[in-house]
């Protein structure tokens, strides 16, 4: 289905989440540098579940400059929640990876995409620990600080890295299995703690394969967009019932299909 929104419509939108992503992502950097720890005020939402006062500022920060210049976009935020709308939806994550924001592991971004119909069309991720901005437009590519990116050509499983992520959501037994297939399969394995951040290594080819159980939509809808953009290959439910309940998702790189095929059969998902 082709976009409500045009060209000219996406790119200007997609100029500045960028723009918004990289001083919000900045200035959420800055704070955590320069202020003490009690500065962050940071708050528990439930077992290693966290929110900072620079959570709060940062989604107040992007949904003011989103809004601003595009007032009848709707606005989904981590924090602030919202609901997705008929028209276009900004789903945000303002700081995806908050403990390690929290303790100073450097592993933490911002993730901003843009919903229409059923469809991410936009996807803006701030990668803090490299000062970046990746960014990809549905059916135009996948972009680090303006430069084309690529997932990696990897088809030897003895050769891969793969980060993977575990939601207290979802159990840890199947989370250790899989690890150990992988292992016994000759891979190396990650686990960082910051989804969209996650994704955009498999979207660089730094990685292959990304996946998680379950995660929300604001953690994952921008990664997955720049992930499939680059060329990986990426699994998600239907956006609309990520939006309504999270979700699991699979992005690994293309030479690998047939190595992760029980992964997308396992959650039931389609490439």
């Amino acid at each position: 289905m082709k976009s409500a929104f045009d060209t000219s419509a996406l790119t200007a939108r997609a100029e500045v989440a960028i723009d918004v992503a990289r001083k919000v992502g900045r200035e959420a950097a800055r704070f955590r540098r320069e202020g003490n720890p009690g500065a962050l005020h940071v708050e528990n939402k439930g077992l290693q579940d966290f929110v900072t006062v620079a959570d709060r500022q940062a989604e107040q920060a992007i949904r003011e400059g989103l809004l601003a210049r595009f007032p009848d976009d709707t606005f989904m935020g981590e924090e602030s929640g919202g609901k997705s709308g008929s028209a276009g939806t900004w789903v945000v994550d303002p700081i995806d990876g908050t403990t390690n924001y929290i303790r100073g592991f450097r592993h933490w971004g911002v993730s901003i995409a843009f919903v229409v119909g059923g469809k991410v069309e936009i996807g803006v991720v701030y990668d803090a620990a490299n000062d970046q901005v990746f960014s990809a437009i549905r059916g135009r590519g996948a972009l680090k600080e303006g430069q084309p990116i690529h997932a990696a050509p990897t088809t030897d499983p003895a050769n891969a890295i793969v980060v993977l992520g575990h939601s207290r959501k979802t159990s840890f037994d199947d989370y250790a299995a899989l690890s150990k297939r992988l292992y016994e399969r000759g891979m190396d394995y990650r686990r960082m703690g910051a989804a969209a951040v996650d994704l955009v290594r498999v979207a660089e080819g730094v990685s292959d394969l990304f996946y998680e159980r379950h995660l929300n939509a604001w953690d994952m809808l921008a990664g997955a967009l720049i992930a499939a953009e680059a060329g990986a290959k990426v699994a998600i439910p239907p956006v609309a019932m990520l939006l309504e309940d999270g979700g699991p998702v699979i992005a690994h790189s293309p030479g690998l299909a047939e190595e992760f095929a029980f992964l997308v059969e396992f959650e039931g998902l389609a490439l």
